[in-house]
């Protein structure tokens, strides 16, 4: 009989912090592998195939990021950074590469395990979205992609081209943060990654069209200096 637990693996190279998150991680019921270095974890990402990989950048033989580029070359499970690098260019350029999410050291670790269900979450849902129907709803929202069909308790939302675009591109990825290029790739394309104004101009007016308070918004929420997601919950 085959396990339905899902599997985390854990690519660390400080044992304290492995010992750490593996009583944590199994206490919600995964399965843990471990790796202490990116020439093992990126082994065991393949031949194990977990349903998420939590990742320290600072490894002893390549970088985290390494790691991220290799298996985002074959598979789309979810990727959490962990790690004492806090700065907004090492945050980016982790998104940008395809990890889901990322924690600065030292974090708590009920925000770690929040995260790590938010992510596969959102891996289940674009698993059912690639065999149903692409409809993405929270709260009052809901966003049809396959329609272009936008409501907001019950009533149809009015958006430009480029309004439906963006959000379409955050409701591909709910909860996920999508960094400012990755936003400007996909709705406006390469030649514009250097124009980060265009997704901030183009997020007021979504923010104005579909939040009852612009100031403290309930859908497209801002990760500061990095980009922005869309709540899941």
């Amino acid at each position: 009989m085959t396990d339905p637990s899902p599997t985390v693996l854990i690519v660390e190279d400080e044992r304290a912090i492995r010992r750490f998150l593996r009583p944590a991680l199994e206490g919600e019921g995964y399965r843990v592998l471990e790796a202490d270095d990116q020439r093992s974890g990126l082994g065991m990402a393949s031949s194990h195939t977990p349903d998420l990989i939590i990742l320290d950048l600072g490894l002893p033989d390549r970088d985290g990021l390494e790691l991220i580029r290799a298996v985002r070359e074959w598979s789309s499970m979810p990727i959490i950074i962990v790690s004492a690098r806090g700065q907004d260019a090492d945050k980016v350029k982790a998104l940008d590469l395809g990890a889901d999410d990322y924690l600065t050291k030292p974090f708590s670790v009920q925000e770690l395990l929040a995260r790590v269900r938010a992510a596969l979450r959102r891996s289940a849902a674009v698993r059912d979205a690639a065999d149903g129907s692409p409809v993405f709803a929270v709260g009052s929202l809901t966003i049809d992609l396959a329609k272009r069909r936008v409501t907001l308790a019950a009533e149809p939302v009015t958006l430009t081209p480029l309004e439906f675009k963006l959000l379409a591109e955050l409701a591909k990825h709910p909860g996920r943060v999508l960094t400012h290029k990755a936003l400007l790739d996909a709705v406006w394309g390469p030649s514009r990654s250097k124009e980060p104004h265009l997704v901030r101009v183009h997020m007021a007016n979504l923010r104005r069209k579909l939040e009852a308070d612009t100031t403290r918004p309930r859908y497209l929420l801002t990760e500061p200096t990095v980009g922005y997601r869309l709540a899941d919950a």
